[in-house]
């Protein structure tokens, strides 16, 4: 077996409407149509090839009340500019100096052991996103 590439990636979610609005208005991703399956969700575009699905589901397991983990489970997605990105979230509301469990704190780190800066937020249901960059631009 060859893996070429992620295809997707699932997430439940909690309130669909609420989900949508912020991975349009926040991820600034496109919305794409969906199969009539028998349970609610969306899909969205993500770059060329990759999307990302939300799933209203009620058993689903979610974080809690949890902060911002980098190590927690994650996807991330890659920007143009770093700079671009940060100034976006603020305008948004984002805040590096907001509370741990503040669902508009932003953790940022610009000079990364990974080799690229990095940007964390939490979705409306607290899965943890990842925005990087591959240089940090001034």
């Amino acid at each position: 077996m060859r893996i070429e590439t992620i295809h997707h990636v699932s997430l439940t979610v909690t309130d669909l409407d609420r989900s949508r609005q912020f991975y349009r208005d926040i991820l600034s991703l496109n919305e794409i149509e969906r199969p009539g399956f028998a349970f609610p969700g969306a899909w969205f575009q993500i770059g060329e090839d990759q999307q990302l699905h939300l799933i209203l589901h009620a058993g689903a397991t979610f974080r809690g009340d949890k902060g911002i983990d980098t190590r927690d489970g994650h996807f991330a997605v890659r920007v143009a500019s770093y700079r671009t990105a940060l100034e976006f979230l603020n305008s948004r509301g984002y805040r590096e100096d907001a509370e741990d469990r503040d669902p508009m704190k932003m953790h940022t780190n610009p000079r990364g052991i990974a080799g690229f800066p990095q940007i964390y937020i939490l979705d409306p249901d607290r899965h943890v996103i990842e925005i990087n960059a591959e240089k940090l631009d001034t």
